[in-house]
């Protein structure tokens, strides 16, 4: 038993070693200032972050980013978890259906997608080729599965039918049912699913660069057109980048966690106050009409 959990943890760790290797080369990289015939760098130097966080560029392109990622992200949550919970609570006959629209993207590849967007809306009613709005669209369908997936699967473990069933047993309306009950069950899945659409979104750039290019720049057009110039610079985007990404996950986790820890007592005690309320309700109404 002892040699199995050792030969994991050898694996386990080689793994890490693995994935580590290119993102410290990348660092060091970024800080060295003469890097030839050595294993390590020569001297190092901060003057590519210097110049990186002097650049107005930069900040310009990282709030688009940003802009990009909230409104792609936000809009997805907005529709899409009030969908997924009243096709799978109300109307599960249409969940095959659902699914297979939600899993669609993974089998269109950015640049076809692309390209058949901008056939589309460069004419006609609706001309928003080249403009945010059409990046947003496609970044909406792009993290569709990963919202779907997510919101999903806490939804069914959490056996939301039943729940909402005995809170509407109780006297409970059906959009009280989900915001008292449901909703605050599912959030730890709400934020992983956000998560791993924000680290996709962060990284995608065949489509911002097809769909906007440098109308209007993100930081992944930015990041291509700083490769042209210096390497050393480049290293220094893409490890503010990864540390931008590690950030967020950490506060994303960290609330996660939080929630994981507090939710086995609150959430129960939430919703056993909640049914035991709507209990009392009912048993008043029924005695009051006797």
């Amino acid at each position: 038993m002892k040699v199995s959990l050792t030969f994991h943890k050898v694996i386990v760790g080689l793994l890490v070693i693995y994935l580590l290797i290119p993102l410290v080369g990348t660092f060091l990289f970024s800080i060295a200032g003469k890097w030839d015939h050595t294993i390590l760098p020569e001297s190092y130097t901060m003057k590519w972050y210097i110049e990186l966080f002097q650049d107005e560029r930069f900040y310009d392109a990282f709030r688009r980013t940003l802009f990009l990622i909230v409104m792609s992200v936000g809009l997805s949550v907005v529709i899409m978890l009030p969908t997924i919970f009243i096709i799978t609570v109300y109307f599960s006959k249409w969940e095959r259906l659902l699914q297979a629209v939600a899993m669609l993207p993974y089998g269109i590849p950015p640049i076809v997608g692309a390209v058949g967007l901008i056939k589309v809306y460069s004419n006609g009613p609706i001309q928003i080729a080249g403009t945010p709005w059409i990046l947003i669209g496609a970044y909406f369908i792009t993290i569709l599965p990963f919202m779907y997936q997510g919101i999903r699967n806490s939804l069914r473990t959490l056996n939301a039918v039943q729940l909402v069933d005995a809170a509407e047993l109780l006297g409970a309306s059906k959009f009280q049912a989900f915001r008292t009950v449901v909703f605050p069950n599912i959030i730890s899945g709400i934020l992983v699913s956000t998560l791993l659409s924000v680290a996709l979104l962060f990284s995608e750039f065949a489509m911002a660069n097809l769909l906007v290019g440098g109308r209007f720049e993100t930081i992944q057009i930015y990041l291509a057109d700083k490769l042209n110039s210096s390497g050393h610079l480049t290293s220094a985007i893409v490890i503010t980048y990864y540390s931008m990404v590690l950030l967020l996950t950490g506060i994303v986790l960290k609330l996660t966690l939080k929630n994981e820890k507090n939710d086995v007592v609150s959430n129960e005690k939430r919703v056993l106050s909640f049914f035991k309320k709507q209990y009392r309700h009912k048993n008043t109404a029924v005695e009051g009409e006797k």
